[in-house]
């Protein structure tokens, strides 16, 4: 029997390939986000390509009426949600503290921690009644470490790990696992999004190393969803070769 695995900011990157991977591995899908065409194509592609079904929910995860709205739509036999796979997240600008955009700091902030409780709260409460089920948090090293000008966005991923610890004290009476993945330099529109659409200063963050791309943090994440019963991945740090810290490369072709 399939299980059900909601991904969020499923229309690009690690939750993009995640969702392909999945699909081609037993999951029914539930795949969220902001941009309706894109998920629409991703859904029409699983379709064609794989025995999984999906369904869409097109929403902003920073409301949580409308997060709540939008899961109340779910028909009967979509309800019972396996596996959350929290990855709607978001950086925004490189500044100091005192030159910060306000706007960039409540996005950050309204996606990457209160969006992740809305939904979690939300699909975790059924888990508790069945006893049952799998969350999963997509972090980053900068949960783990604070770099320079990169003060709001680190603080958000921070509490991401702690939440994923919070989440896991408290769900652990009801046999509910919760991981969180904290990926390195990984090549998708990240740093795109973050330069608000420069995409020469983008490109200059994976130059001269082979950064992560998308597929390897999907993989990373079915290995987890697929563990023995007994068995819970609590936190995993995957880095490029070329990577040591935030801010620390090889930049060498070779890596």
């Amino acid at each position: 029997m399939k299980k059900t695995a909601l991904i969020t900011g499923a229309t690009s990157g690690i939750g993009l390939a995640t969702a392909r991977l999945m699909a081609k591995n037993n999951f029914n899908l539930i795949l969220t986000g902001r941009r309706n065409i894109r998920l629409l194509s991703l859904q029409e592609e699983i379709r064609q390509n794989t025995e999984s079904k999906v369904f869409l929910l097109n929403f902003d995860i920073i409301n949580f009426r409308e997060t709540e709205s939008a899961l109340n739509q779910l028909p009967e036999e979509w309800k019972e949600i396996d596996v959350l796979i929290n990855n709607a997240g978001l950086a925004l600008g490189m500044n100091t503290i005192n030159e910060g955009v306000i706007d960039d700091w409540e996005q950050m902030i309204d996606t990457n921690i209160k969006g992740l409780l809305y939904i979690t709260k939300l699909i975790s409460s059924g888990m508790v009644e069945r006893r049952s089920g799998h969350i999963v948090n997509i972090s980053s090293i900068a949960g783990k470490e604070t770099y320079k000008m990169g003060n709001v966005y680190c603080a958000s991923k921070h509490a991401v790990q702690s939440l994923t610890q919070g989440m896991r004290l408290d769900l652990l009476p009801y046999g509910i696992k919760v991981s969180s993945v904290c990926p390195g330099a990984v090549e998708t529109e990240f740093s795109e999004v973050r330069f608000k659409g420069d995409k020469t200063k983008a490109a200059k963050v994976y130059e001269g190393f082979h950064p992560l791309v998308a597929e390897d943090i999907a993989e990373t994440i079915l290995f987890i969803l697929t563990r023995p019963k007994h068995v819970n991945i609590d936190d995993v740090l995957i880095m490029p070769t070329a990577q040591a810290l935030t801010r620390e490369f090889k930049r060498d072709e070779d890596y």
